[in-house]
């Protein structure tokens, strides 16, 4: 069996810079948005990833895990898209502490010390979903050792998806492999193109192995964009539920086509009218702004619960766009969109603490 695996799994340094709030956001938009202009391997684009989180856990956006900043290296993947043609080509590399996967493969995590709080964040392409099985797991859960699984993101204390866009109520997207209930080597397949693990390991030398795996998904709903600029389209069949599509960008989205069992409007409604306008019709379009990942806490800037075939498009100058597709289950609803990053010279000018201030929409 074929398999390639990463040496580079240094401890982090206690006295890196502590660059600001700011200057952190623009410095991983700089790197994600060179990901979609210029090819890269696979490696390197879990390694931008990886830097997401590690930016994300120093500006007090990760409850859970603990800064330990690994150094990021280039992995030696010479010909990596040509052995992965063959069926039993398996990608091997230590798990870190904190880390970000974006592809598939088998990660080992080894603690050499006591590690306390540990998350992985899992994403692939909008269209999958993702499959989490442990295996040759060496803990003890009766000191206090645990690792869970739970399906989608944890961010700030804030969910994606939120429980009012999720099938499942919260205690079913958790999996805990020390539960008296979970099966040996358990196993976990998530919703939409994100998962997480946290873990906690107090004694050295223990650890477990995470397989990850990615199956397609005929209807994604509840997607996180890997990428600051793109189109997508979103279906609902005839199922009561609720989709999201989140960016983390600023952006400009662009309506390209919108079809819904009702049409009661034929106008955008602005913000300060949306509830007014859409809400009542149970199935409509709308574009949300905010700083955190959990759409029941952020602010709706527009509404469309009319069906358009020409272009509506808004500017959302916050950290996280949304356009999200309530629907009542009674028709087949269709949204299609094109998104782009915000330019410097595009954003607020006014960026003060309130929200209205730093999502301005033009």
């Amino acid at each position: 069996m074929c398999w390639i695996e990463d040496q580079t799994n240094r401890p982090a340094s206690d006295g890196s810079h502590q660059a600001s709030p700011e200057e952190l956001r623009w410095k991983l938009q700089e790197s994600l948005y060179r990901e979609t202009h210029f090819r890269m391997s696979v490696a390197l684009r879990a390694q931008l990833f990886l830097f997401l989180i590690s930016l994300s856990s120093r500006t007090g956006l990760c409850r859970y895990i603990e800064d330990n900043d690994a150094a990021d290296g280039l992995y030696s993947l010479l010909g990596l898209d040509q052995k992965r043609e063959s069926e039993d080509f398996i990608f091997r590399r230590p798990l870190r502490c904190l880390d970000m996967l974006a592809t598939e493969g088998d990660f080992t995590f080894v603690a050499s010390q006591p590690q306390l709080a540990c998350a992985s964040f899992i994403i692939a392409e909008p269209n999958e979903v993702i499959s989490l099985e442990l295996s040759d797991v060496n803990i003890d859960c009766g000191a206090g050792d645990f690792i869970k699984m739970f399906d989608g993101w944890v961010l700030k204390g804030e969910k994606f998806p939120s429980k009012r866009d999720h099938q499942l109520p919260l205690h079913q997207r958790y999996t805990d492999y020390c539960s008296s209930t979970a099966p040996r080597g358990a196993a976990s397949r998530s919703s939409q193109n994100v998962a997480m693990i946290f873990f906690r390991i107090r004694s050295p030398d223990s650890g477990f192995t995470l397989a990850v795996r990615k199956m397609h998904n005929p209807f994604p709903c509840n997607i996180m964009s890997q990428s600051p600029e793109g189109s997508f389209t979103m279906v609902m069949p005839h199922q009561h539920r609720n989709c999201s599509f989140s960016i983390i960008y600023p952006v400009e989205i662009r309506m390209t086509d919108l079809s819904l069992g009702q049409a009661k409007s034929n106008e955008l409604s602005p913000k300060g009218q949306i509830w007014a306008g859409c809400s009542g019709s149970g199935d409509y379009v709308e574009l949300l702004g905010g700083n955190g990942v959990d759409t029941s806490m952020m602010f709706p800037m527009a509404d469309l619960c009319y069906s358009l075939t020409g272009l509506a498009q808004m500017k959302i100058g916050c950290d996280n766009s949304v356009v999200r597709l309530v629907s009542s289950g009674n028709y087949i609803n269709r949204v299609s969109f094109q998104y782009r990053l915000l330019e410097h010279r595009e954003l607020p000018k006014n960026r003060e603490n309130a929200l209205d201030n730093f999502c301005s929409v033009e």
